[in-house]
């Protein structure tokens, strides 16, 4: 709105300019009358000036006649002409400083807590009323983030301070992307105190991302979880398990079961997802039969297990070896009512292929495709994987046939395991078709994969290493 007040005049002018010539011109409307006039303009603009040359036939022409005067005057009348000519863009110069002197200009270096009064906006000087959407915008515009702080400490000493979470959430945002992680923890403390407004579980979900994606503060994190109800607010179960998760991606499995346990303090119901980060975390720590003990606990927290469950407790057993184990759970999903999917199927192919069972794990992939399971890319990989480690080299150019009609692209440890493979059997035909395939999915084979194939082709009797140096 302020921005309108102040440049309204100047629109209107620039309107007025530029549909006058239409509005006072009615021919100007017509379509073979401007293809005209643009056809004499451009001739007018590109024709050279001269002697005999009139000022309507060449810009040069009219310039020069322009200017014929000040070949005959002083220099005090080209003094006063120049001044003249000035007092537009000593206009222009006055609005511009006028209509930017709140915005921010862009620091040449980080400021130092001795600069930070000069450079920082000043808002105890803005005299005009700031409505919550503008000071929003003032903090979003700022250039440099180490400014949100300062302009904080400004707006709160104003009597139009009215802060919401848009506000906070705004400023919080500015001082993680400064990097200024004391200043998050110093503001809040002070909402703590100020109790100005009403702050929803989304916003301390974000501060607890902030704490522990960006800052690394980990504790700080637990301790905001745990700090929600002093601001009136409790911590939903999207916000306890991302807690729950963070701790588990950082492999802080000992703090885990204390933030579950604290779980009823916060008045957080647990749900199937919550389990699932607890199973998730003892097993990447190795105490399967622990997570087993979460898992029964599944009908008394009055949950139900999801596939993500069961996949999650397959992985754990598979990177053990206890393969059979992770079998015997796929009976246990279908008394569960759990639709297996393709990457529970991957975990039990990728862990028959860890144990060298590549022929059961290949049979396990004919299955899932006689049941109708749509398997992904990866299941398609895993079983590729199988048949190479096989050494089943002319099976798997067929299944990398079919993966290729597909729209799946085989990885590059594969095509270089196929390769190398054909070139022990020394059959060039398909290691030429091999090749191929490789570079056209854009890999470009190594040096010591150079070697073998031209060793393979050299020591063939058809003698077609031509053709494949010339591809």
């Amino acid at each position: 709105m302020a921005y309108v007040l102040i440049t309204y005049a100047i629109w209107f002018m620039s309107m007025t300019w530029l549909f006058a010539p239409i509005l006072f011109n009615p021919s100007g409307f017509d379509w073979g009358k401007i293809v005209d006039d643009w056809k004499d303009w451009n001739k007018w603009i590109k024709q050279q000036g001269g002697i005999g040359i009139q000022q309507d036939k060449s810009w040069q022409s009219w310039w020069i006649e322009e200017q014929a005067h000040l070949l005959h005057c002083g220099i005090t009348s080209r003094l006063i002409e120049l001044l003249l000519s000035l007092r537009f863009f000593l206009y222009q110069l006055n609005f511009a400083l006028t209509f930017h002197q709140f915005a921010p200009s862009k620091p040449h270096q980080k400021p130092s807590p001795e600069n930070d009064n000069q450079n920082c906006p000043n808002l105890l000087d803005h005299k005009d009323w700031l409505s919550q959407p503008e000071v929003i915008r003032i903090f979003q515009n700022l250039k440099n983030p180490n400014f949100a702080l300062p302009l904080f400490v400004q707006l709160s000493s104003r009597k139009d301070y009215k802060p919401n979470e848009s506000l906070y959430t705004t400023i919080i945002n500015k001082l993680a992307l400064a990097k200024d992680f004391d200043g998050i923890e110093t503001l809040m403390r002070r909402i703590k105190l100020e109790r100005k407004c009403r702050l929803s579980d989304g916003f301390f979900r974000n501060v607890i991302k902030i704490y522990g994606h960006s800052a690394g503060r980990i504790n700080k994190a637990i301790e905001t979880l745990f700090d929600m109800p002093n601001y009136k607010c409790w911590p939903s179960v999207t916000t306890f398990n991302c807690v729950l998760n963070l701790l588990v991606s950082t492999k802080q499995f000992e703090v885990v079961h204390e933030v579950y346990m604290g779980a009823s303090k916060l008045g957080v119901e647990i749900d199937a997802c919550c389990l699932n980060i607890i199973i998730k975390g003892l097993c990447e720590c190795g105490q399967i039969d622990a997570a087993f003990k979460v898992f029964d606990e599944f009908p008394e927290q009055k949950c139900k297990p999801n596939v993500r469950t069961f996949s999650t407790i397959m992985h754990g057993l598979c990177e053990r070896g206890r393969v059979d184990e992770a079998f015997s759970l796929l009976d246990r999903m279908d008394m569960e009512g759990v639709e297996v999917d393709a990457i529970v199927f991957n975990i039990l192919i990728s862990g028959l292929r860890k144990q060298g069972r590549v022929n059961k794990g290949v049979e396990l992939f004919d299955k899932i495709m006689l049941k109708g399971c749509n398997p992904n890319p990866g299941t398609y990989q895993e079983v590729l994987y199988c048949l190479l480690d096989a050494k089943r080299f002319c099976e798997a150019k067929s299944f990398m046939g079919k993966m290729i009609d597909k729209g799946i692209n085989p990885s590059f440890e594969s095509y270089k395991l196929v390769i190398q493979g054909f070139c022990v059997e020394n059959l060039v035909e398909d290691v030429e078709w091999a090749l191929t395939q490789m570079v056209g999915h854009g890999f470009v084979p190594k040096m010591g994969l150079w070697k073998q194939i031209v060793r393979c082709m050299l020591s063939d009797k058809h003698g077609i290493v031509l053709d494949v140096l010339l591809m």
